[in-house]
């Protein structure tokens, strides 16, 4: 049996993937509430907002963290069609729990249904990403620390949604999301403890890409979305910022017009 390395580079990959999985979870949490002060197409489009932004933190947590993994006596490659359908799946079932919520009239069946929904697509994203996994010999997993995983990541997604709907202080936002944060890396260590390799020295070619020619680059690229549109949100004005300046240019209309009638 090969040894496993979860931390080959000591504590930058798990802390890194750490800031990733808060960034999402803050940047999903702040669409989110603005979502659900909005209406129509506004509405929709921060809801996909805070999908993209919490899928892609819950991705690039979890890969920043897979570039710390190693087992000796053998080399690690990705399967690069498998590992962005990971990313895709991520996106997707992240999107569907968040309209359940958004969209929901009855928000506990919502927030039920859309915490199961997104917890088993965040589980399934992270079996795909270790599926997408290369190396020299078996991968087999305990199914008890499996099932504890997807049941983390169930009730992490159901808390998620929760603060969501029930949160709305940027205080409280933030310690949210680094509860979630811990959450999600609590998830991924836990399905990462539950696998074990029986290595079969090779000295063939394994196919596929190394973590840093694929998973490194495309992690950078989606951590910086995260960051830009981190600052659009922080930039972008609220609902109660945007009626506040409307009611303060009709208040400045009204005068005008008060100040245009005394001098005529």
């Amino acid at each position: 049996m090969g040894h496993l390395d979860h931390a080959t580079f000591g504590w930058l990959t798990p802390v890194l993937s750490y800031a990733m999985a808060c960034i999402g979870a803050a940047l999903g949490l702040r669409c989110t509430v603005r979502a659900l002060g909005a209406t129509g197409r506004s509405r929709r489009n921060w809801l996909v907002t805070a999908a993209s932004a919490i899928g892609t933190g819950i991705w690039t947590m979890h890969f920043v963290a897979m570039l710390g993994f190693g087992v000796s006596g053998t080399d690690i490659r990705y399967d690069v069609p498998l590992t962005v359908l990971s990313l895709l799946v991520a996106m997707v079932v992240v999107c569907a729990g968040v309209f359940a919520v958004g969209y929901g009239r009855d928000r506990t069946r919502a927030l039920l249904i859309g915490g199961l929904t997104t917890g088993l697509g965040v589980a399934s994203m992270h079996y795909l990403g270790m599926a997408a996994v290369r190396l020299h010999g078996d991968v087999g997993y305990d199914p008890m620390r499996v099932g504890l995983s997807v049941a983390i990541a169930v009730v992490a997604a159901t808390a998620a949604l929760w603060a969501a709907l029930n949160i709305k202080a940027p205080v409280a936002v933030t310690l949210a999301s680094l509860v979630m944060g811990a959450a999600v890396s609590s998830m991924h260590y836990t399905g990462m403890f539950a696998v074990h390799v029986e290595v079969t020295p090779s000295g063939e070619s394994l196919p596929g890409a190394t973590a840093m020619q694929f998973i490194f680059p495309l992690a950078v690229g989606l951590g910086s979305y995260l960051f830009l549109t981190s600052a659009f949100v922080a930039l972008s004005p609220t609902t109660g910022e945007r009626e506040a300046s409307a009611s303060a240019q009709q208040a400045d209309s009204a005068a005008a017009g008060r100040q245009q009638a005394r001098t005529a």
